[in-house]
C-alpha cells in the first residue's frame, strides 16, 4: 500500500488570528453556515410576505436551541456516566486541569441528534411567540438546515475529528494528527450530502412556487407547499437516512459502541427517518397542525 497516494490531512486548527484571539476552522465554519441559513431564510420570509419582527427573532431562537441541544445530545447520549457525576461541565464549557483548577475548554462534543431535538422545541416556542403556523416554520427552517450542518462537517474535517475506518480507497485521508493510517473522510461525505440534499430541497421549493403561479400544471402526488411539512419531513428522511449509511465507515467515538451492530448515531437516526417519512406523506397530525393557528 502506497501511503503517497493517499491524501495527507494535517491543517493547523487555527484559521488566523485577530491580535491576541485565535480564530479556529471550526468556529469560522460555524459562523458561514449561520450567515449563510441567514441570508436564505430571509430570502424565504420575503418571498411569502412573513414581516421582518417575525423574521429576526428566529435566528436567537435557533442558535440557543441547536447549541443547548446538540451539548445536552452528546453528554446525556455518549457520556452520561461522566456528565451526570460532572453537571457543571454538561453545562459551561470549563473543566478541571490535571492541577485540579477550572479552565476554558470550549464544548468538547455537540450531538447533530441532540441539536434536532433542540431546534424543534426552541421553534414550537418560537411560533407560539410569533403566532406564525409551526409547520411553515418546520418547512422553512428544514429548507435551509441542510447548508449549516454541512458548514458544521467541514469544521470537522478541518479538527480531524470524528474519522473514519482504514481503508484503501484512493480518496482515503491519512489524518496525521490521529495516526498514519488511510481513512474513509466520513465529515467530507456527510458535507456532500447535505449540500446535495440542500440543492434538492431548494429547487423543489422553486418548483412549488411555479406550480402556485401555474394553476393549468397537474397536482403532484405529494403537497409541496411550506406550510404542509413536506420539506420537514424531506430534511429528516434525506439527512439522517444518509446518516444512517455514512456512519458504516465511520470509526466508533464512544467505546461501548464496538460491541454494537448498529452504533448510537444509527439508533438515535431510525425514529427521525421514520417521523420525516410520515411529514412528508402528509401524516394526519402534520395537516392538523398545518391548519392550526395559535390564539
Amino acid at each position: 500500500m502506497n501511503m503517497l497516494s493517499f491524501i495527507h490531512w494535517n491543517p493547523d486548527v487555527i484559521a488566523f488570528s485577530l491580535g491576541a484571539i485565535d480564530v479556529r476552522w471550526y468556529s469560522l465554519f460555524w459562523c458561514i453556515g449561520l450567515i449563510s441559513v441567514y441570508h436564505i431564510m430571509h430570502y424565504l420570509y420575503k418571498k411569502q410576505n412573513i414581516g421582518e419582527d417575525k423574521f429576526e427573532p428566529m435566528f436567537i431562537y435557533c442558535f440557543l436551541g441547536i447549541l443547548i441541544g446538540a451539548r445536552l445530545g452528546h453528554c446525556l447520549f455518549y457520556e452520561p456516566s461522566y456528565f451526570l457525576s460532572h453537571p457543571v461541565e454538561m453545562f459551561l464549557p470549563i473543566g478541571k486541569g490535571i492541577d485540579g483548577e477550572w479552565h476554558f475548554t470550549g464544548y468538547a462534543g455537540l450531538a447533530s441528534h441532540g441539536g434536532t431535538i433542540g431546534l424543534m422545541i426552541t421553534l414550537l416556542l418560537y411560533s407560539r411567540k410569533t403566532k406564525l403556523n409551526i409547520m411553515r416554520v418546520l418547512d422553512n427552517v428544514a429548507i435551509v438546515t441542510p447548508v449549516c450542518a454541512c458548514s458544521i462537517r467541514l469544521g470537522n474535517l478541518m479538527n480531524s475529528e470524528i474519522i473514519g475506518k482504514p481503508t484503501d480507497l484512493p480518496w482515503a485521508f491519512v489524518f496525521e494528527s490521529v495516526d498514519m493510517q488511510p481513512r474513509h473522510p466520513g465529515q467530507l461525505y456527510e458535507a456532500i450530502c447535505y449540500a446535495i440534499i440542500f440543492i434538492i430541497s431548494f429547487c423543489i421549493y422553486r418548483k412549488s412556487l411555479m406550480l402556485q403561479n401555474n394553476t393549468s400544471e397537474k397536482k403532484l402526488l405529494l403537497d409541496i407547499r411550506v406550510g404542509t411539512g413536506f420539506y420537514f419531513g424531506l430534511c429528516l428522511f434525506l439527512i439522517f437516512l444518509s446518516r444512517i449509511f455514512i456512519e458504516f465507515t465511520k470509526d466508533i467515538q464512544v467505546d461501548f459502541e464496538s460491541t454494537m451492530i448498529l452504533n448510537m448515531g444509527q439508533l438515535l437516526s431510525i425514529p427521525f427517518v421514520i417521523i420525516g417519512l410520515y411529514c412528508m406523506f402528509g401524516g394526519k397530525y402534520c395537516r392538523k397542525f398545518s391548519e392550526y393557528i395559535y390564539k
